[in-house]
């Protein structure tokens, strides 16, 4: 029995302003996905494509680890694309060949009354084939579980992008001009 799960999240988050544009700090594929992510999680695959080792999960019975192949996009506008280019379940391999697992987000600066604020929104669906067992479940028990759990990812993802982007954004701002003067 195929099942749709489906989750998305909005941020607005007011930057603070630093010496060096947002903009700049958001054309780098690398600082973005280390702020979504635990570094020691991430692998690059190319320049803008990155494997990144979730958290086990628990759905019901099942324990399972999602790897996600992420495309980050940049512009020099400050734009910043998230898109899933592939997926994997660790922990129930026979799924594999019965889901699909899409990421969508974007994430840019705006200016509003001479503030900077990011403003973004991220979606998650997941369709996948679950065995027997599932199908004795309440179909709305089922889909209310499975996309309470992918919305709490997006909040994890969320949380983490909120503390750590600005964070990193005001270490790597402090340390360009640092850069710059002693050049």
């Amino acid at each position: 029995m195929y099942n749709n799960f489906f989750a998305s999240q909005s941020v607005n988050i007011p930057v603070p302003e630093q010496s060096i544009s947002i903009h700049s700090y958001l054309s780098q594929p690398q600082r973005i996905v280390e702020v979504l992510a635990n570094p020691n999680c991430i692998e690059k695959l190319t320049n803008d494509t990155y494997r990144l080792k979730m958290k086990p999960l628990k759905f019901f019975m099942l324990k399972i680890e999602p790897i996600i192949d992420m495309k980050i996009l940049t512009t020099s506008e400050g734009v910043v694309k998230l898109k899933s280019v592939g997926c994997e379940l660790k922990g129930i391999e026979m799924i594999n060949e019965h889901f699909q697992l899409n990421l969508n987000g974007t994430m840019q600066p705006t200016k509003i009354q001479n503030k900077t604020i990011l403003e973004g929104k991220v979606e998650l669906a997941l369709q996948i084939f679950l065995p027997a067992p599932f199908n004795k479940i309440p179909k709305s028990i089922l889909l209310s579980t499975g996309n309470n759990l992918l919305g709490s990812i997006l909040l994890k993802m969320k949380k983490g992008l909120m503390h750590k982007l600005l964070l990193d954004y005001s270490n790597w701002a402090k340390s360009e001009e640092r850069s710059l003067l002693a050049a």
